[in-house]
């Protein structure tokens, strides 16, 4: 079921698991297709390592997340607070999260469930395969969510 399209949203927080794979993908693929539009970060439940093949992926959408530090809801408050008006969830326990803090933040949540390609098996080329086809989805869905009239980048 797609949320309604009430407003565009000034910040978003993109969040998942570990904030290694989705949510830096995300992240990164808003703010290339949108740059002047919104202002966007991403989280993680807890906090993992970003994953090399999501590096891999994104690079050939020409796109250079290996600067990426993952970090959790609660290491974003500390730096810099949680001043979102949309939080994007990703994966069932960042939408728990996310829902947890609506009680004391004004923010609405969307869920977005994303498979986790980190558990795929197989060839490094069938790895790959997997990661593009989350990096896929989620281009089509950021599109459908944000584009006015089809003004993205990508």
């Amino acid at each position: 079921m797609e949320a309604p399209r009430a407003r565009t949203p000034q910040a978003v927080l993109f969040a998942c698991g570990h904030n290694a794979v989705r949510s830096p993908m995300a992240e990164s693929l808003l703010q290339q297709m949108f740059p002047q539009g919104v202002y966007v970060r991403s989280a993680g439940v807890k906090k993992g390592e970003l994953d090399p093949f999501a590096v891999a992926v994104m690079a050939e959408f020409g796109q250079d997340i290996s600067g990426h530090k993952p970090q959790t809801f609660e290491e974003l408050e500390d730096w810099e607070g949680l001043n979102f008006d949309l939080i994007i969830t990703l994966s069932p326990e960042a939408h728990h999260r996310a829902l947890d803090l609506t009680r004391t933040l004004a923010a609405d949540v969307e869920y977005w469930p994303t498979v986790d390609p980190t558990g795929t098996e197989g060839s490094r080329e069938q790895k790959l395969a997997a990661y593009r086809e989350v990096c896929d989805g989620l281009m089509m869905r950021i599109r459908r969510r944000f584009a006015k009239g089809g003004a993205a980048n990508l």
